[in-house]
């Protein structure tokens, strides 16, 4: 990347956060790029020379939150959905400190990202996110562990809004508390009877 390309990274980045952050104030709707620009300490020339509307804001600000999500994740992680009929079912057990570590590492260091994600359902495409997960993961796991199809749908509802219910509240409280231990929190509400020192898989 040269200079000009990293000048214009660089303002695109201040406006994206300049947009969350208002976004974690008030609706999208009375969201003005008068005020995304006083926030990003930009001009308004500037906002078009990279975007012709607001929403080419928007869509950039939710891409580059979904790769700065993505990088929180080794290769092998990543590639988790491509995997999951090759491995060992010991293996498609995700409540464990492997996964849910670097996720909550990542909540704490953009905890006004979940804030405004909590707050915009809708608009930050997190129904998209909730269908991923529930169609292109923890189906096919049900698949490999025989659940039953007619239960899977409330099975998932369960398993994904409990551990969205414990985010939550952490993030409310500012995300003081430890991240090991809402890590051995959630283990206990979803696995109570598994060992609280289960081997960690060393991250590549």
């Amino acid at each position: 990347m040269n200079k000009s390309e990293s000048k214009y990274y660089n303002t695109s980045l201040l406006m994206n956060q300049a947009l969350i952050e208002l976004l974690n104030k008030k609706d999208y709707a009375f969201i003005t790029i008068k005020e995304i620009c006083k926030k990003a300490g930009v001009n308004r020339s500037t906002f078009y020379l990279h975007y012709d509307n607001q929403d080419d804001l928007l869509c950039e600000t939710i891409e580059n939150l979904n790769k700065n999500f993505d990088a929180c994740f080794n290769e092998e992680d990543k590639n988790f959905v491509n995997q999951i009929n090759g491995k060992q079912k010991e293996d498609l057990i995700l409540i464990t400190p492997n996964y849910l570590l670097p996720y909550l590492k990542h909540v704490k260091e953009n905890k006004v990202v979940y804030q405004v994600s909590a707050k915009h359902p809708t608009l930050m495409q997190s129904n998209e996110k909730y269908s991923y997960l529930q169609n292109k993961i923890l189906f096919p796991i049900f698949d490999i562990f025989n659940i039953n199809k007619n239960a899977r749908k409330y099975i998932s509802a369960y398993y994904i809004s409990g551990l969205y219910a414990i985010i939550d509240e952490w993030i409310k409280g500012g995300c003081k508390d430890d991240e090991n231990m809402i890590c051995e929190l959630i283990i206990n509400c979803v696995r109570p009877y598994e060992s609280k020192n289960e081997p960690k898989r060393e991250n590549k």
